[in-house]
């Protein structure tokens, strides 16, 4: 693991930015420039990282900087890791390309799946704040079942998003890439040890890391890292890797977190501690249960089930 010593003092994202407070996607970013151990190159797709830090005539990145579509940073990418390579620069350079979970999961997913197919040398990470923040708080691909968000609002006629998060990794890891992860900004030094050895891969790395919102998710804007914490800590969201097709667990939780102290904070979950919504949590609960399972059988682990609901009242 990453120490603190080992990092750089230089801000390659500064400081002054319009990130909200308690921005989850900014402590991602500002991590992730702590990690990079060469000169970079950043392609950013359109979302909250990109319109929030470039604002006219001002710019928090410090390196070279490209803005992208939506549907075309993967793309965009290649184009600069090919281009360098011809010149004979390509081991020079760091290459990496931010999007959000829409511009990810969604819109840009047939760019990245083609530049993975490719090979280019370079690693993508996804900003996961589980919905279309920047847009106006619309489900995507990446939201979980049972998330209130402005097009699934959890109401009479539905109880909130109705369909399961996509497995992003799982995707990724079936274009054949060398490495893959999973990270939380909650724990800092799993994270940049996560970048380094993505950018020391020869070919396409991706990282998926949970940067949450505390406008979508509505929550209090001191609790960001905390329950980016307790995503981890309950198994809604496992923190492995995987090399050459082999999976690793990167934290263990023989006592996990009761579901409920991660999801019982957030406005958008709100509604499932409602009576006429039980069954929804439950559903919710099944499902995490499920792919923690599955994700600690494909590590080799035996999985271990997820703690019984908390007794304590929902606030």
């Amino acid at each position: 693991m990453v120490t603190l010593k080992e990092l750089s003092t230089q801000e390659f994202f500064g400081p002054g930015h319009r990130m909200c407070t308690g921005c989850g996607p900014a402590a991602m970013a500002r991590m992730t420039m702590k990690a990079l151990q060469k000169p970079a190159i950043v392609v950013n797709a359109t979302g909250c990282l990109e319109v929030a830090s470039t604002i006219y005539p001002d710019t928090a990145w410090k390196v070279p900087w490209v803005h992208t579509l939506f549907e075309n940073t993967a793309a965009v990418a290649s184009g600069i890791e090919a281009s360098l390579r011809k010149q004979g620069k390509g081991d020079t350079v760091d290459i990496v390309a931010f999007g959000g979970d829409g511009g990810t999961f969604d819109i840009g997913i047939q760019a990245l799946s083609g530049a993975l197919e490719r090979r280019h040398d370079f690693t993508y990470i996804c900003y996961d704040n589980e919905a279309y923040m920047n847009t106006g708080i619309q489900r995507s691909g990446a939201t979980p079942y049972g998330a209130a968000t402005t097009t699934t609002p959890a109401g009479s006629k539905i109880p909130g998003k109705t369909d399961a998060k996509k497995d992003l990794i799982g995707i990724c890891v079936a274009h054949g890439v060398e490495y893959a992860a999973t990270a939380s900004i909650a724990f800092w030094n799993d994270y940049i040890t996560k970048v380094r050895r993505a950018t020391a891969i020869k070919g396409p790395a991706v990282i998926h890391v949970l940067a949450p919102c505390p406008l979508g998710w509505r929550f209090e804007t001191s609790e960001t890292i905390k329950l980016a914490k307790l995503a981890v800590q309950t198994n809604y969201f496992p923190l492995y890797e995987v090399e050459n097709g082999k999976y690793k667990l990167s934290m263990k939780t023989p006592k996990p977190t009761p579901l409920e102290e991660f999801l019982k904070p957030q406005g958008r979950f709100r509604h499932l501690f409602v009576p006429e919504f039980s069954k929804n949590l439950e559903e919710l609960r099944r499902q995490v249960e499920s792919n923690w399972s599955r994700i600690a059988q494909l590590c080799g682990e035996t999985p271990v089930q997820t703690s019984p609901p908390s007794s304590q009242p929902a606030r």
